[in-house]
């Protein structure tokens, strides 16, 4: 193990990739990866299923028939559902989100997207969005998968980050930039 990654993290990165690996066999990756992103959406908008995840003192049957339920009311495939149980059963169901968020990743990579993050001091259209989607996809030549934030802490301009590469072109930046200067004056 790393010095950097603690159990939980290594422990998600393998059953992320077993998962991927997994489903890319059966053929039913897209509907896994979609079951993965509408739990992950499921445990951010309620509060009591969050808290429910992280509760060590439920036992494994109240946690098999609450995903029993889930299964019957989104249709989960059969593998993801399986996958789920094993995660309960292995007692490694505290890490569903870092383990979901990981296969994402996962997935992501194996298609060929970039992640990219943008961060705005002015709230951007989707027109906006888009436009500078399809323009970061032709630099770097490859399909972008892009996260937009509006962070008005920024007062002007962007901060582009795709991989290492960041492009901050804020004004916020540039003040701490002229501010640095005069300090070293």
């Amino acid at each position: 193990m790393s010095k950097n990654k603690g159990f939980s993290d290594t422990s998600a990165e393998r059953y992320s990739l077993a998962l991927y690996e997994l489903a890319n066999e059966a053929n039913v990756l897209i509907k896994v990866e979609e079951n993965s992103n509408g739990l992950l959406r499921l445990i951010s908008s309620n509060k009591d299923f969050k808290n429910l995840i992280k509760d060590p003192t439920l036992s494994q049957n109240v946690l098999k028939s609450v995903i029993d339920k889930i299964s019957e009311n989104f249709n989960l495939e059969t593998l993801f559902k399986n996958f789920l149980n094993l995660l309960i059963l292995k007692r490694r169901f505290f890490y569903i989100v870092k383990i979901l968020k990981s296969f994402n990743e996962i997935c992501s990579e194996k298609r060929g997207e970039l992640r990219a993050e943008i961060k705005s001091a002015k709230k951007l259209s989707q027109e906006e969005i888009n436009k500078i989607t399809d323009e970061l996809s032709n630099n770097f030549k490859s399909k972008i998968k892009l996260k937009y934030n509006h962070d008005t802490t920024l007062i002007g301009g962007l901060i582009v980050q795709v991989g290492s590469t960041m492009i901050d072109t804020s004004i916020k930046n540039k003040l701490q930039q002229i501010e640095n200067k005069m300090i070293e004056a």
